[in-house]
């Protein structure tokens, strides 16, 4: 089954290891293949723009995903699990998922359930930001 993938003007994918760029115009485009990286725009982190913890994990994951030899990136991945552990240890749980994806091969779920994790590490640092301006609203008080 083809997966249809619509592009804003002068949006990127990653296709395998191909970025591509759309040109001024909305285009539209059917992609068949087994277990083909694809990544929109809107999903690419790259080193400039993974600014958090979580965020690294993502783009270790990321790399995972689009190159053809995803162990080159692992010991990576796993200095950049133990760090957020010890920094964050309520991310546990969905690093035990994204470790069981990555297992099993699925690195675009593993992506998916890193994209969760930086929204909890988000929610985090909101939180530490209301404590120190003093306006915690006890919400997500002891979720780290």
């Amino acid at each position: 089954m083809a997966l249809k993938v619509e592009l804003k003007p002068h949006e990127k994918i990653i296709i395998g290891s191909c970025v591509i760029t759309n040109t001024e115009q909305r285009a539209k485009i059917l992609i068949e293949g087994e277990r083909i990286p694809i990544l929109r725009e809107k999903d690419i982190l790259t080193p400039a723009t993974a600014d958090t913890p979580a965020k690294l994990l993502y783009l270790a994951v990321q790399l995972m995903y689009v190159t053809q030899d995803p162990q080159e990136h692992h010991a990576i991945y796993f200095d950049l699990v133990r760090d957020l552990l010890i920094a964050m240890p309520s991310s546990a749980v969905a690093i035990q998922e994204i470790n069981n994806h990555i297992l099993n091969g699925d690195y675009y779920k593993a992506l998916k359930e890193s994209k969760r994790l930086i929204t909890h590490e988000s929610e985090l640092i909101a939180l530490a930001k209301e404590e120190i301006n003093g306006t915690t609203s006890g919400s997500l008080r002891g979720a780290a």
